[in-house]
């Protein structure tokens, strides 16, 4: 098992056993084992051999080829077993429903998952409360009182307490919710979202008024210029990161059990849509593992971007990546009947619906490994190909399971319950998350993000990071452009961009996501999300220099384009970040 220094550190901190005295009692070759069999487990259930799969699920995971969500790492095969990484709890207009989900997010929470909630079923601030005779508060005034719970779990010092909190576009607190996070210090445990609808996008582009409906009532209690709720979304977005967007009427077409709900929420970094009390388990499969050694073992020709380059099937090991996608679907299903569910309703709805999340991670490294540009247009063929390959074998790896293992319980009346469908184990396979810190676990990029610098710092739980970009210094080597004077510019910089001495074809290959454009970075996002079941994540990079007309363009671009979300943001704005770059003085 090769693992880096910053991966042995995060394992440390965050996922290996500890005795009672705080102590790390784990390896990490032994933490893969104890996950391998806690999840090979459920083999047991449908007459296979626990002790093959377990094998084989070690090997995937060993070998940093494949990497379930941390909960899963940290949790499978103690007494706490919580597996799931995304959960969604349903918010009803009553002081009840209000606190009772409050408990329920805290278990979550406690237990490393992350919890998404709708408030747009609350009722208005000043809005009667005919119980008490009294007023209303309104739903921002209760998305406070869950921050500060959130901010003192900490998730079994594990992880720090994630949520997504979502209001609709027509919700007459609508612009209150828009500016909260303006304020310094409100809600900093939470990302926030609005859910866009289609006839917002309309009235929009119509430069229309649209209505506010109270949701207590259902009555239109006023209307409101589109483009003056627009603007202010822009200029939150672009003075703090939040909010970002969700299109849910889009989501919603895409719910794939429409007689079970509807769709209001999603997980806190907005991949993964769920219906009220459901739960998703993740993996992602390393991308960068998956280029034949053959492809760049001379990397005198590893950068050929030319139109006429011919980008051949060949450079790609797409029976290992066949193989080892049936075998990470296989492991998530497994997950959901081994995982302890921290509240029964939610055991009712992942085991109903059977939802799974297979995504990627390492797509930068893939790209860079065979020599083409983040932002060429072969980058985004290869984008769409690749997610139809993966969504497909991944189905078809589910339709295999359901002959064997049964359809998921819920799917009479399910989309697929069609002559035409298909008959799969699960309700979706796939999902495209941001894999934070399991990127530098595995010691690839993150999910299908940009390499962020060719040298920076990151911060996780208060612990810093220092990473250098492997594949640079490698080929600056190999290419006999290398020296320590380079070495320390690029150190200082983070960034290629003007120093000759650094050949303009790796200049252009090793552009950050700062020098990408927002239109390319919201063209990759639509390519993965053309042949993902559930949604991407993805951050839309911007230079601090953007003006907020640059926001206004990538929102309407997303729509536009076929995203079923987007999130920008602007580097150096209020919104801490996670990444930053290194300085001369670091």
């Amino acid at each position: 098992m090769n693992l880096t220094e910053n991966a042995l550190k995060v394992l440390q901190h965050r996922y290996l056993l500890r005795d009672e005295a705080g102590k790390v009692i784990e390896t990490p070759e032994e933490m893969f084992r104890r996950v391998a069999k806690a999840i090979a487990s459920a083999e047991s259930q449908y007459g296979s051999s626990p002790d093959e799969w377990g094998e084989k699920f070690y090997e995937l995971m060993s070998t940093l080829k494949f990497l379930p969500n941390s909960p899963t790492l940290m949790n499978a095969g103690k007494d706490m077993g919580q597996l799931a990484a995304c959960f969604v709890l349903p918010v009803d207009d009553s002081m009840n429903s209000i606190f009772d989900t409050l408990k329920n997010a805290a278990l979550i929470l406690q237990s490393g998952g992350g919890t998404g909630f709708s408030f747009s079923r609350l009722r208005p601030k000043a809005d009667i409360v005919r119980s008490t005779g009294g007023i209303a508060s309104g739903p921002v005034s209760f998305m406070r009182i869950y921050n500060t719970a959130t901010e003192v779990i900490k998730q079994g010092g594990a992880r720090r307490g994630a949520n997504m909190g979502i209001l609709r576009i027509d919700h007459p607190d609508i612009l209150d919710f828009i500016k909260i996070k303006r304020s310094e210090g409100e809600l900093t445990n939470f990302n926030i979202s609005v859910a866009v609808t289609d006839t917002f996008m309309y009235t929009l582009k119509n430069d229309e008024e649209y209505e506010l409906i109270n949701p207590r009532s259902k009555a239109v209690v006023s209307r409101l210029k589109a483009k003056i709720v627009f603007d202010a979304l822009v200029e939150s977005a672009w003075e703090t990161g939040d909010p970002g967007i969700v299109f849910i009427d889009r989501i919603n077409r895409a719910n794939p059990t429409p007689h079970i709900g509807t769709i209001e929420s999603t997980n806190p970094c907005g991949e993964q849509p769920l219906l009220p009390y459901e739960a998703c388990v993740l993996g992602s499969i390393n991308l960068s593992k998956y280029v034949k050694q053959s492809s760049v073992n001379s990397h005198q020709s590893i950068v050929k971007t030319s139109d006429q380059w011919p980008m051949t099937n060949e450079q790609i090991d797409w029976d290992s990546l066949s193989r080892d996608i049936k075998i990470a679907v296989r492991f998530l299903d497994n997950s959901i009947d081994v995982n302890k569910y921290p509240i029964p309703a939610i055991e009712e709805m992942h085991k109903g619906n059977r939802k799974i999340g297979l995504g990627v991670m390492g797509w930068a490294d893939m790209l860079i490994l065979l020599g083409i540009p983040y932002n060429h247009k072969k980058a985004f063929r290869l984008a769409k190909n690749l997610m139809k390959f993966i969504r497909d074998t991944a189905r078809q790896a589910s339709i295999e399971l359901a002959e064997s293992r049964g359809i998921f319980p819920n799917f009479k009346g399910a989309v697929y319950d069609a002559p035409v469908m298909p008959h799969v184990r699960n309700a979706t396979t796939t999902t495209i998350a941001p894999t934070g810190t399991l990127s530098v676990i595995a010691d690839c990029s993150s999910g299908i993000e940009p390499i962020f610098a060719i040298a920076y710092k990151r911060l996780i739980l208060d612990t810093e990071f220092y990473e250098i970009n492997k594949y640079f210094f490698e080929i600056a080597k190999n290419r006999d452009f290398y020296s320590e004077e380079l070495r320390k510019k690029v150190i200082a910089k983070g960034y290629l961009r003007g120093i000759k001495e650094v050949p303009r074809e790796i200049r252009r290959l090793f552009k950050t996501a700062h020098e990408i454009p927002p239109e390319d970075h919201i063209e990759m996002q639509a390519c993965f999300q053309e042949f993902t079941d559930n949604a991407v994540s993805k951050t839309i990079n911007m230079p601090y220099r953007s003006r907020k007309e640059d926001v206004a363009k990538a929102f309407l671009l997303a729509y536009e384009k076929g995203c079923k979300g987007i999130t920008v943001f602007r580097y150096g704005t209020a919104k801490k970040g996670t990444l930053v770059r290194f300085t001369d003085t670091d």
